[in-house]
């Protein structure tokens, strides 16, 4: 993460975005992307495309167990995003939801579809 940080100002730190946009997710490439979110202004494409990416891993891993596992780690994620205020939500909002109604029948997804709706208000 350091790295990464310290690489913020360079031209090389769009092959760095890319390479986690395009990387399998994992606990660990959310974790250093949650933490540059909390400690520079990231690229809002780059979020919206790692989000995306996130959502689309959740949807095609096979094993259950994994599946529920990344699910809840990607919702807490999104909610602590929207909370705040590294998202704009609007601009995520339909792909957001139909990832919350895919997954409803865990906990993180049911409340983070809460949130979503209660922000539409």
């Amino acid at each position: 993460i350091e790295v990464l940080l310290k690489l913020m100002g360079s031209s090389q730190i769009s092959n760095y975005f890319q390479a986690l946009v395009n990387m399998d997710m994992s606990l660990h490439s959310l974790e250093v992307v949650n933490k540059l979110t909390t400690a520079v202004d990231l690229p809002h494409e780059f979020i919206h495309l790692y989000i995306s990416n996130c959502i689309s891993s959740c949807e095609n891993i096979k094993d259950k167990y994994m599946q529920n596992r990344l699910v809840r780690l990607v919702c807490v994620f999104l909610t602590s995003l929207i909370k705040h205020k590294i998202i704009n939500v609007k601009e995520l909002f339909i792909e957001v939801q139909a990832f919350c109604i895919e997954f409803s029948r865990i906990g993180e997804a049911a409340s983070l579809f809460r949130l979503l709706k209660n922000l539409e208000r």
